[in-house]
């Protein structure tokens, strides 16, 4: 019976190893599979079946192009694409394009390995190991992604602007450690609400957080790719980036971002008053009407006015912290802080504290701002979605999701 139970055992052992051989095994055959279905679809006939009809689908299988390695995040398999002959046009496969050798999401981990420190030359060794032997990732292959990299970055600089009218801009200067040049340099970044409720980075540029020079090129430089209305500008309270955005879009609201007034607020009390401070400014924050944010406020002015200076940060801006009031609720969640912006900088940090080897910011820019593009793809749309294009074209009093229209008192 001990044998009989060690033998089960080192059979399951066996079995357990060849799991990923098999997986890829079966994902070759259906890979395979599929290559013949998409000819069979083409042609409109089965293989080895001829054409009935003279007005059918010309063309005819001539047997199987060159064995072609493919790179998953599997591993490589090996698969042979059908060949068409006597067509008027060439036929390009979708299942498998011409010159693609890599999944999507192979072409993702890419930059986010190379962001997080691992040198050209290491690349081949360590991805070998994870893709298979047939991965074709030499350096070489590495320098032209990055090339590539950097020439799709300045293209999608140029891109003309879909959308003349966005309802919301998000904006802010990340600082990261990624060879940026000068410490003081930032990463100034954009992002809007498009029309039909994405949201879209538009601006990567590398610049100073606190001048107006800087954010005023970016901006223009939007202005330049078709943009000429803005509702409302998200972003925090540098001088810098409402000095440039009063000058390019006038007409724009201004809404300071509460995370980060909040942060001067805390920093202007005792420690053991924070914890107090920051209950009742979040109550703020999040009040339901602009007439209960302004009682929350008053209660804070007569709790903290033995700290004056606390008191008159929140004063002062009241304003400009309680614009979102004016758009429709549904919105009020995304528009009052950036963190549309700060939040997917936090993997491009998670990869940035080692990747100081760049030796130009041009290089850092467009390998950051290729992660950047990867996490686009996952970015939620607004709430209502519906409603930002009525409040792109200048409609305020939207509906009833817009909420209460009270003004809001300084």
């Amino acid at each position: 019976m001990k044998g009989k139970h060690n033998g089960e055992g080192e059979s399951k052992d066996v079995l357990y190893g060849c799991v990923e051989a098999y997986a890829r095994q079966k994902i070759q055959g259906w890979l395979q599979d599929l290559l013949e279905q998409e000819v069979t679809d083409f042609l409109g006939r089965e293989k080895s079946v001829r054409k009935a009809m003279a007005d059918e689908q010309p063309g005819y299988r001539n047997g199987y192009g060159r064995p072609r390695r493919v790179t998953l995040s599997l591993g490589t398999i090996e698969v042979r694409r059908p060949r068409i002959r006597n067509l008027e046009e060439r036929f390009v496969s979708r299942v498998l394009p011409l010159f693609r050798r890599q999944s999507r999401e192979v072409r993702e981990l890419l930059p986010e390995l190379y962001l997080h420190g691992l040198a050209s030359g290491d690349f081949e060794l360590a991805l070998r190991g994870l893709l298979g032997a047939g991965a074709p990732l030499s350096a070489s292959s590495l320098q032209r992604l990055k090339e590539k990299w950097a020439l799709e970055y300045e293209q999608w600089q140029g891109t003309p602007l879909e959308e003349s009218q966005l309802a919301y801009l998000w904006a802010d200067g990340i600082y990261v450690k990624a060879g940026l040049g000068k410490e003081k340099t930032a990463l100034l970044v954009v992002i809007g609400a498009m029309q039909d409720g994405s949201k879209r980075i538009l601006a990567v540029e590398v610049g100073y957080r606190e001048s107006k020079e800087s954010w005023a090129a970016v901006l223009r430089h939007l202005k330049q790719r078709g943009l000429t209305t803005v509702r409302l500008m998200v972003g925090d309270g540098h001088l810098g980036l409402w000095a440039a955005v009063g000058e390019v879009f006038p007409e724009a609201g201004e809404q300071l971002c509460w995370n980060h007034k909040m942060l001067n607020v805390l920093d202007a009390l005792p420690k053991p008053m924070q914890a107090k401070a920051k209950s009742q400014l979040r109550a703020m924050m999040y009040a339901e009407t602009p007439a209960q944010a302004r009682q929350e406020r008053k209660r804070f002015e007569t709790t903290f006015r033995a700290y004056p200076k606390s008191v008159r940060t929140v004063v002062e801006n009241w304003d400009r912290l309680t614009q979102y009031y004016d758009f429709p609720r549904a919105h009020w969640k995304h528009l009052r802080t950036s963190n549309i912006v700060e939040s997917p900088f936090s993997r491009v940090r998670l990869r940035t504290g080692a990747s100081r080897r760049f030796k130009s910011s041009g290089n850092a820019t467009c390998l950051i701002w290729k992660t950047l593009m990867v996490a686009e793809q996952n970015f939620r749309k607004l709430n209502a979605p519906h409603l930002v294009a009525r409040v792109a074209a200048g409609q305020r009093d939207v509906d009833r999701e817009g909420g209460p229209k009270e003004k809001v008192a300084a």
